[in-house]
């Protein structure tokens, strides 16, 4: 039975609790108190009244010191969406009564839902029929960054969370475990504080050692948007249908897309033809993606926002919705296309002496492979260059090419290519062999191989019809004055070079900071390395000092290609830059709809230092991936000796990679045996003290597998018996005692260098 009231002139339980319920505002002490017209001596009982309520499970209190019915919603709380099909649907974050949490309808004041799964959001409740309803106030930031990862259970039964990211080594306890099981893999959200930190299980992604599930992390991790909304790709499907009006016909030249084997989409090709006065015609065609995408669109919207396509192993999120990326923006043989034009004109030496755009309709005489193309000029009896004649190099055989593009097509490209590549070596651009990881598929989406992909004069010819198009747009738009998005790779710092100079100063090679540094400066170093065991760790060191490209419209050249005028004009399927440097040369050369709007023009800036940002971003997601997949391929491999290279030392160890495959992998310093090592900052070395035992970035050698796991993509060796320092044979057993740092800690490791 419920007691009376302490004092005459307080509301009864009952009457708190209907005017709780009835209110059209969130209800404090302060609101009830106004209601009830009670000052003084009766606030101080009623706040005795409402604690007593609240033991006695009558009713619970919200953010704000605000009240509601106990096991009822709050008038105003933050919500999280559940569900998002005809109406969203969503449930209390915060809940404490008896049962489920209710199920809220949320009004959006009649407008479409723009809510996604797993949206926070602060909304106003009431009570509606047998249920409740919210009506949307605000979209809420996240409490913080979701966790990805696994479900484990201890021998207690208890739920832990253990993060997929390798530099997380803490296991979070899982509050609501919601609909997971135990070796799931999860979204999660960390609440509390520290150090009571737990984590409540956000959505359930399925099976984390599964071959797909790789790229899904990633994709989860970065937040990389994955779903089109409707509206996007209505708007496709529409601009999908537009006739190509008129445009400049190529149709009747031999244009062929050469590609990779595996090519999600095909948006380049390209044609050449000797001049008779000596020289060449080329053309370079792009897919006319600024015709379709038209700015302030839907499509354009959600492509900024993307900022270029994200490419696994087992997918890839696209920039834009399939019906352009891989249909009507494709340049697939034999259908006629809308393209962007660049028709270069091409002297005996390889230099550019001239250039036009033009919007135009072509149809491509074939689609082919890298490997195709690289036979069929094998076989047609085209030598290599030196650098793709490599011991990976394939063998000469006739490939799939209809002899007439070999002879009308291929044959031209490869000879006007002769002359861009004499150009470019006379440029003298950044030269590192640097060989990228191909990841290879069964059927099932298992890993069938991972190995260093390989350079043919095929990927090396593209590449130089590419960069002359993207300096012929650069160089074009200057001689307009219009808006250039450029593609910036700044020369290295001082203190990028001086840490460089240190290091070569270790293998007695000299560097002198007063020079003029250029691309060439790094390839006679290269040069003067030659074929010495440093040669790997030289090279990693250089790549090192090298800046980050960007995009800007600040014209700061390229300094690895070694070119004053640079910017990405050939892949505007998959790259925001390029569609906005399309826009601003239909715009500047009057091509047509669908140039630069004035208001783009104007924050170039600021767009190029968010599409920049979300580069990287993709960087890092396919980067993490390929490292999944070689956690999983080597899974099998555990307990074995590989072979590796040393690419990274710090003072409390050194990160290996296994040749030929990559990964990463850390060996504590530790673990290298009973001396302790000093860390030589200048060399990026760890010296023994006794053996002078010496582990150096680049240095290979044999290490033993010990950990490769697939979900964090993390490997964990160990060294074999015997020592891998430079010289100094085998290990001697031998037991010393560290000394003892500060706490009682073995000091085994000594920092040599300037101080940090």
């Amino acid at each position: 039975m419920p007691r009376k009231p302490a004092h005459a002139g307080l509301p009864t339980r009952q009457q708190i609790l209907d005017f709780i319920q009835q209110s059209g505002q969130p209800a404090g002490k302060r609101e009830i108190a106004r209601a009830f017209g009670l000052n003084g001596h009766d606030k101080i009982m009623l706040k005795s009244l409402l604690k007593d309520m609240a033991d006695e499970g009558l009713i619970d209190s919200a953010p704000g010191r605000t009240f509601h019915k106990a096991g009822g919603v709050p008038k105003v709380t933050v919500l999280r969406i559940v569900a998002v099909e005809d109406q969203a649907v969503a449930v209390p974050e915060s809940w404490h009564g008896d049962g489920p949490p209710p199920k809220l309808r949320v009004i959006e004041k009649g407008r479409r839902s723009a809510l996604a799964l797993n949206d926070r959001i602060l909304a106003r409740t009431e009570e509606r029929g047998q249920g409740h309803v919210a009506h949307l106030m605000k979209k809420l930031q996240r409490s913080a960054d979701l966790i990805l990862g696994v479900v484990h259970e201890d021998e207690d039964g208890k739920r832990w969370l253990k993060a997929v990211d390798k530099r997380e080594r803490r296991q979070l306890p899982i509050s609501e475990l919601g609909e997971a099981q135990t070796g799931d893999l999860v979204l999660a959200e960390p609440s509390g504080r520290p150090p009571r930190v737990s984590a409540r299980v956000d959505a359930v992604l399925g099976d984390p050692f599964a071959p797909r599930s790789f790229s899904l992390i990633a994709i989860h991790k970065h937040g990389l948007p994955v779903e089109f909304r409707d509206e996007t790709i209505a708007e496709a499907t529409e601009v999908s249908q537009l006739p190509l009006g008129e445009r400049e016909d190529l149709r009747h030249l031999p244009i062929v897309a050469i590609d990779p084997a595996d090519a999600r989409d095909h948006d380049d090709a390209i044609w050449a033809s000797p001049r008779e006065e000596g020289g060449w015609d080329a053309i370079v065609a792009i897919a006319d993606v600024s015709f379709y995408v038209r700015p302030g669109s839907a499509l354009d919207r959600e492509a900024r926002r993307r900022g270029n396509s994200v490419y696994f192993p087992d997918r890839v999120v696209p920039m834009l919705p399939h019906e352009l990326s891989s249909d009507i923006c494709s340049l697939k043989e034999g259908q006629d296309r809308a393209a962007l034009a660049c028709h270069l004109e091409v002297a005996k030496d390889g230099t550019l002496r001239n250039w036009r755009f033009s919007r135009a309709v072509i149809r491509v005489a074939g689609n082919i492979a890298y490997e195709d193309a690289q036979a069929a000029m094998d076989a047609a009896g085209e030598e290599r260059t030196e650098v793709a004649s490599s011991p990976c190099s394939m063998p000469e055989i006739e490939g799939p090419v209809a002899p007439e593009l070999v002879n009308g097509a291929l044959k031209p490209l490869w000879a006007c290519w002769r002359a861009l590549l004499a150009a470019r070596n006379r440029r003298e651009p950044l030269e590192l062999d640097l060989p990228e990881r191909q990841v290879v598929l069964d059927e099932k989406g298992r890993i069938a191989s991972v190995a260093p992909r390989e350079r043919l004069d095929a990927h090396r010819l593209v590449e130089d019809y590419m960069i002359a198009a993207n300096v012929a747009a650069a160089k074009a738009l200057e001689a307009k004055k219009a808006p250039v998005m450029y593609r910036v790779h700044e020369t290295p710092g001082r203190e990028k070079l001086t840490a460089l100079k240190d290091y070569l100063k270790t293998f007695d090679l000299e560097f002198a900071l007063g020079q003029v540094v250029k691309p060439a400066t790094f390839n006679r170093i290269i040069e003067r390395v030659g074929d010495s065991e440093a040669r790997p760790e030289i090279m990693e060191m250089l790549l090192r000092t090298q800046t980050q490209a960007r995009y800007s419209p600040d014209n700061l050249g390229h300094f690895g290609l070694s070119l004053g005028s640079y910017a990405h004009f050939t892949s505007p399927i998959r790259r925001y830059a390029d569609l906005l440097v399309h826009r601003s040369l239909v715009r500047s050369y009057g091509l047509g709809e669908g140039g630069l709007p004035a208001e783009d023009a104007e924050r170039f800036t600021e767009i190029g230092e968010n599409i920049s940002m979300l580069e990287r971003r993709a960087m890092e997601a396919e980067r993490e991936t390929l490292d999944r997949y070689v956690a999983a391929y080597l899974a099998d491999h555990v307990g074995q000796l590989l072979d590796c290279r040393i690419t990274g030392v710090q003072p409390f160890g050194f990160f290996a990679t296994v040749d030929g495959l990559g990964g990463d992998g850390l060996i504590p310093a530790g673990e290298l045996g009973n001396e302790y090592f000093r860390y030589d900052e200048a060399a990026r070395s760890l010296v023994g003290d006794e053996t002078q035992e010496t582990y150096r970035v680049g240095q290979r050698l044999q290490l033993r597998l010990v950990e490769a796991n697939p979900v964090s993509g993390a490997l964990r060796f160990e060294p074999p018996e015997g020592s891998y320092g430079r010289g100094m044979g085998p290990r001697k057993d031998r037991v010393r005692r560290p000394p003892m740092g500060r706490r009682g800690r073995p000091a085994n490791i000594r920092h040599q260098g300037k101080k940090r």
